[in-house]
């Protein structure tokens, strides 16, 4: 059992997860944003790999990953950056990338690397669960690495089964047909989506993605799920805001977790 698995075992509801891409909006404010995430009140931290065509993201997120690389951001960065955290903080992490990157690292070197930092999972879209299961789980499970797996309104019972019975963290709920950062009010479509979900009894916890921004968004999605992701809307405030990272930080997790009077 790693930090993941042992999160939700403790808490099983309005468990709140921050996405931001490593090394934006500096190189140098990783650390600073997950330890005050961490103090602040996050749960789970997911940090996002800087990819040069990351097929999921939408403007606000391809913008950050763009800037990260020209920061200089790379995976062996990234790992030394989650090691330095590991002797402040237990709070899980997870990257979140592309399959190609692993390839590139070589994908044992890879998971070598991310246990060795004190990395709990990891969020590859574009894997194909097939190849998951045939080629890589039992390099997961050796190195201690959980995996999650997407589902959207248009994924097959079927593949929501096989979904479920192969994600070790916890099943990623797309709750809409689009790219990341397009927010929207829930539809009866995504209603019944999401209530068809509960009625399957997934074995996984889950969290929602895609569209949630703040206290209204996300306890809306947890009534529906264990807890909601939030990515889009935390990388417009890192961007836009004049304070100090540790002052946005907070602020932004306290109205996600506050109601606004």
């Amino acid at each position: 059992m790693n930090r993941i698995q042992s999160l939700f075992q403790r808490k099983n509801k309005e468990v709140l997860n921050i996405y931001f891409t490593a090394g934006h909006p500096t190189k140098e404010s990783i650390q600073d944003i997950v330890l005050q995430l961490d103090s602040s009140g996050a749960d789970l931290i997911e940090l996002g790999m800087p990819y040069s065509d990351p097929l999921a993201d939408g403007p606000t997120i391809q913008e950050s990953s763009q800037k990260a690389l020209a920061n200089g951001v790379t995976l062996s960065y990234i790992f030394e950056q989650v090691a330095l955290i590991r002797e402040h903080s237990e709070i899980p992490i997870i990257m979140m990338g592309y399959y190609n990157q692993m390839l590139q690292f070589g994908e044992q070197k890879f998971l070598e690397a991310a246990q060795k930092a004190g990395v709990d999972g990891l969020i590859i879209p574009d894997m194909p669960m097939y190849m998951y299961e045939e080629h890589y789980q039992h390099m997961f499970q050796q190195n201690n690495i959980t995996i999650s797996f997407l589902v959207t309104p248009e994924t097959s019972k079927e593949r929501i089964l096989q979904a479920d019975r192969l994600s070790s963290a916890f099943l990623y709920i797309v709750s809409q047909s689009s790219i990341t950062g397009t927010a929207s009010k829930a539809t009866e479509a995504q209603k019944s989506y999401l209530n068809t979900l509960k009625e399957l009894d997934l074995k996984s916890p889950s969290l929602i993605g895609f569209g949630i921004k703040d206290y209204d968004s996300f306890h809306h999605a947890c009534q529906y799920a264990n807890g909601a992701i939030i990515g889009s809307a935390f990388i417009k405030k890192l961007e836009s805001s004049d304070l100090p990272i540790k002052e946005t930080v907070d602020q932004f997790v306290k109205k996600i977790r506050i109601p606004v009077s």
